[in-house]
């Protein structure tokens, strides 16, 4: 009997379902995520010898390590099948090392999706492991335990040895506490809104005062002046029609995805992660295992040309021609690893509601918010009219608008939380007299990081995170005394700089 073929992907999972894809040639073995790492007790870079750092196994992957290497002894060929990210890249390179695989080995593949076209097509075209990439996350990894173990310690001695200082983690602490101070200096100022009720139930919000427009009314005197044009007649100044239209949502990112799935399902960003892994890694429908989302973790709202047509044909076939969006094109000015598709279902045919007995119940929220999204993002802008009224009385000018819905293109399946108000135009021309039947009453004005929370940092009051004590006094230490560590645009450059080593374009000991 001929040897077998050895692929290494990431999780056990994903193990099962990619060789039931491959077929008997080939064995297919999970690595459980990274086998080697800096070690735990101690730095672990050489700061004065270009950063260099040193890898050891992690705890508890010897026999991990061991397995792999007796397989792929016993292989024809290996591929390594880590996720599609620079994470991944990084997973494939110690893999490569531990099994003393060659550098100049094309033998890492990688696809966006876990279905049968997507892994075969990626065993057609193995590549080299991407040094750019590697480097990348070593760089990120590095700075990190630069970071992280540098500033702990001394927050050990100063506060205490429960304390904690990460890279990322550090600013989203001062994010959150100089939100606090804003929201503590903050000094509320009465102000009114005022809709006045006019003839026909027409509701319209005061516009102007003497040719000035009035975001909030803050001026008392003027509320009592505005009371007194009850039952005045007002003059239509301008009643115009324009045509309009509404382009439906790019498909979903990961930053996107974790945003509505906290806004309509209530998801935590990890608890989101965690459900979106398992349909990336996918189910068994009718005794075959497929996956059912792309790749989870991607700064991309592109989708490929596959997908396009797949759901243009889905389009076509259920909502009619006139319903086809045309092609988006992202207006993102950064780099962003565009190797990547946005997150959208592999097959637009699993409807959410064919898979409802299939799915838990938190794998079928999600699912629905991506189908939905994709589906929504390919279809037709919505179109509509809007009737603008403006009419006055004396110094004081009322202004509203009603929309008409001609086309409703992606509504058809997802209408926008701030819904346009939707009516029946009335029939009102300049000129017209309109009556004011009365007015409004006043108004006054009224993910982040687990560790946060783990570390008693913040505390969740409400949907809001408020730093505690200890929070402020780990912010302020850190403030004091590496600025430029809780820098928040340093932090927000520093993944466009890791973005442009991952493309070759900078090095890594550099930066």
């Amino acid at each position: 009997m001929g040897k077998k073929n050895l692929v290494i992907v990431e999780s056990p999972a994903k193990a099962k379902t990619i060789e039931k894809i491959l077929g008997k040639d080939f064995h297919v073995i999970a690595s459980f995520g990274h086998v080697r790492d800096l070690p735990k007790s101690k730095l672990g870079v050489d700061v004065e010898n270009n950063f260099k750092p040193s890898y050891s196994t992690i705890k508890g992957k010897g026999e991990v390590i061991k397995n792999l290497k007796d397989m792929a002894k016993k292989s024809d060929k290996v591929f390594l099948a880590s996720d599609p990210d620079r994470e991944g890249e990084a997973i494939a390179w110690h893999i490569a090392y531990a099994l003393k695989l060659s550098e100049n080995d094309p033998n890492r593949i990688e696809f966006n999706e876990i279905t049968e076209t997507a892994i075969k097509d990626s065993i057609k075209h193995p590549r080299k492991i991407d040094m750019d990439k590697v480097n990348a996350q070593q760089a990120r990894r590095i700075l990190d335990r630069l970071v992280g173990y540098g500033i702990s310690s001394l927050l050990w001695k100063s506060i205490s040895s429960n304390t904690s200082a990460g890279r990322v983690q550090s600013v989203a602490l001062k994010l959150i506490c100089d939100l606090e101070d804003e929201i503590k200096k903050f000094i509320p100022v009465k102000f009114w809104e005022i809709k006045g009720e006019f003839t026909n139930k027409l509701k319209l919000s005061l516009y102007k005062v003497e040719d000035k427009k009035i975001d909030k009314l803050t001026d008392e005197k003027v509320v009592e002046e505005i009371k007194k044009v009850e039952k005045k007649d007002f003059e239509v100044i301008e009643a115009k029609v324009s045509k309009k239209s509404k382009n439906s949502p790019l498909p979903l990112k990961t930053s996107t995805l974790q945003q509505l799935a906290s806004s309509y399902l209530g998801f935590s960003a990890s608890k989101t992660m965690r459900v979106a892994q398992g349909l990336y890694e996918g189910i068994d429908i009718e005794g075959t295992h497929k996956g059912l989302i792309t790749y989870m973790r991607t700064d991309s709202t592109r989708i490929s040309d596959d997908a396009v047509e797949m759901a243009k044909n889905y389009i076509l076939e259920n909502f009619g021609k006139e319903y086809l969006g045309v092609k988006k094109v992202s207006k993102s000015k950064q780099k962003i690893q565009d190797a990547h598709e946005a997150i959208r279902p592999t097959d637009i045919n699993l409807t959410p509601d064919s898979l409802k007995n299939t799915l838990d119940k938190d794998q079928q929220k999600l699912y629905k918010l991506i189908w939905e999204r994709f589906v929504i993002s390919q279809l037709a802008p919505m179109k509509y009219e809007q009737f603008e009224l403006v009419c006055n009385y004396d110094k004081f000018s009322f202004r509203g608008t009603i929309n008409k819905i001609i086309f409703d293109g992606y509504y058809k399946i997802f209408k926008e939380e701030e819904d346009l108000p939707l009516g029946e135009f009335p029939d009102i021309k300049v000129g017209d007299i309109l009556e004011a039947e009365g007015i409004g009453r006043p108004s006054t004005y009224a993910t982040i990081i687990e560790t946060l929370k783990k570390r008693e940092y913040v505390a969740l009051e409400g949907k809001s995170f408020v730093p505690t004590a200890l929070g402020y006094e780990i912010k302020n230490k850190l403030d004091e005394n590496f600025p430029n560590i809780m820098n928040i645009k340093f932090t927000a450059e520093l993944e466009n700089e890791l973005d442009e080593v991952a493309e070759g374009e900078k090095d890594w000991i550099s930066l």
